[in-house]
């Protein structure tokens, strides 16, 4: 049923975005999947390249769009779920996509597959890919109401990789410890990335954390260096785990406004990363990447100019120049996130009083509980803020979560999200920077109208 459902699934693809009801990137696998329950299976398995997945709760899509420009600039052939769907869904819709009308995949036998995947959707992914390789980015609570707490999800990571073979590579963030932990659970090479750089830890210890205690005995996690959240130089107390010695390390971050240069030591040599994003958490985002291309024989050429030439992701510090404004669009969905963003924000300004539009909304993508914007610390912002608009469908909810940050003396709210982005650009100077930080389906709403002010195209189009 190979070829049925590739063609049943482009029909599907081509008939939604004909019809403007979106980018196929979700119906198509469903149509495809109800009739080959395993097309992914079949079509991921004919790839000699390699199939690496991206899981975790931060940096997904840009640690996958990195890894998958390194490769690319070697002249790998790369399927990569760009738009972002990470469902099972999406990913059969990626990969019938990639396959010619004969149902095939061309040059199977030299493609490789980037695939950006949902942390709750790990194990079936496992099984129907079989990766040569798993990026583990990071662990924090998110979208409680879907997920659950953190141990749900690590409990399904767990399983994942214990049924991996030994010729797979788990890659882990040795500085976060939920993440590093997996270690002990595979029998898969393990290869660790973090940031060795003690400069780059946070001033003062923040006090929130999804990671207190130790998997293993229950002990207490102590910190000699921390860089934000549960994420630092760790060890327990009580069994002695410790964060490992990262393989692939950051030994000196140098950063600036609108990006940072990254020193990175790795197996295969040193790299000179100059990474045009700004925020620590990008980072770990590049390491990642560099760690996985390593395992795929990159060069560190290829990959120090694939990181140099690299584009954000829609809505991952994404740019837009609309009504003579730079319009900054910074994905904000869960505290741990929403925190680096802000510290980010903050610093790259050099205290000059910001424009804001932030976005709040309750949708099954977003989380239906939004209790968690008072975990976020939007008191860093106090005294720095020009204009401040609260929009989306919780957006009493994000004005009030302001006005107790000491934000409210230039507070507007306005529930719909054109007429916000619109009231924010008029308030902003001509020449100004308006930054946007909305929750996920506020951002797929903000910045297809923003994309159409600027005259860019649709997220699915680039």
């Amino acid at each position: 049923m190979t070829l049925p459902a590739v063609l049943a699934s482009k029909a599907a693809g081509l008939a939604s975005r004909r019809l403007g009801r979106g980018g196929g990137t979700a119906l198509p696998g469903l149509v495809a999947e109800r009739l080959a329950p395993d097309i992914v299976a079949r079509l991921a398995r004919t790839l000699g390249g390699g199939a690496v997945i991206v899981t975790g709760t931060n940096g997904k899509t840009t640690t996958a769009r990195m890894l998958t420009d390194i490769l690319r600039a070697g002249g790998t052939p790369v399927i990569h779920n760009r738009s972002g769907s990470n469902l099972m869904r999406g990913l059969a819709a990626t990969v019938t996509a990639a396959a010619a009308l004969n149902g095939r995949i061309p040059n199977a036998e030299r493609t490789a597959a980037v695939l950006e995947v949902d942390e709750a959707t790990i194990p079936a992914a496992v099984t129907a890919v079989r990766p040569q390789s798993i990026i583990f980015t990071n662990l924090f609570r998110d979208q409680l109401d879907r997920y659950g707490e953190v141990d749900s999800i690590t409990a399904l990571w767990r399983r994942a990789v214990a049924v991996l073979p030994p010729s797979a590579t788990v890659i882990l963030n040795a500085d976060d410890p939920s993440v590093a932990a997996l270690r002990h659970e595979t029998r898969a090479r393990v290869l660790t990335f973090g940031v060795d750089d003690v400069g780059a830890a946070a001033g003062e210890e923040e006090h929130p954390a999804d990671a207190r205690w130790c998997a293993r005995c229950g002990a207490e996690f102590e910190y000699s260096a921390r860089f934000f959240w549960h994420v630092g130089h760790w060890r327990c107390r009580g069994c002695g785990d410790q964060r490992p010695q990262p393989d692939v390390a950051a030994t000196g971050i140098e950063a600036w406004a609108d990006g940072q240069r990254v020193h990175v030591a790795t197996p295969a040599g040193a790299l000179r990363v100059r990474l045009p994003l700004a925020g620590l958490y990008n980072a770990y985002n590049a390491l990642a990447a560099v760690a996985a291309a390593g395992v795929l024989d990159a060069t560190p050429e290829q990959t120090e100019r694939a990181l140099r030439g690299f584009t954000a992701a829609f809505g991952r510090q994404e740019t837009l120049r609309v009504r003579g404004r730079d319009v900054r669009i910074l994905l904000c969905k869960n505290p741990a996130g929403v925190n680096q963003v802000l510290r980010t924000l903050a610093a790259g300004e050099s205290g000059r009083p910001v424009h804001l539009l932030m976005i709040l909304n309750d949708g099954i993508a977003d989380g239906r509980d939004v209790s968690w914007i008072w975990d976020v610390d939007y008191e860093v912002l106090h005294g720095r803020t020009a204009l401040v608009v609260a929009s989306g469908t919780r957006a009493a909810d994000m004005a009030l979560r302001l006005k107790y940050a000491g934000l409210s003396e230039r507070l507007m709210v306005e529930d719909g999200i054109q007429a916000a982005a619109g009231r924010a650009l008029s308030q902003t100077p001509a020449g100004g920077r308006l930054y946007v930080l909305p929750t996920y389906t506020a951002m797929l709403a903000v910045r297809d109208h923003l994309a159409a002010l600027a005259g860019r195209r649709r997220f699915w189009e680039q």
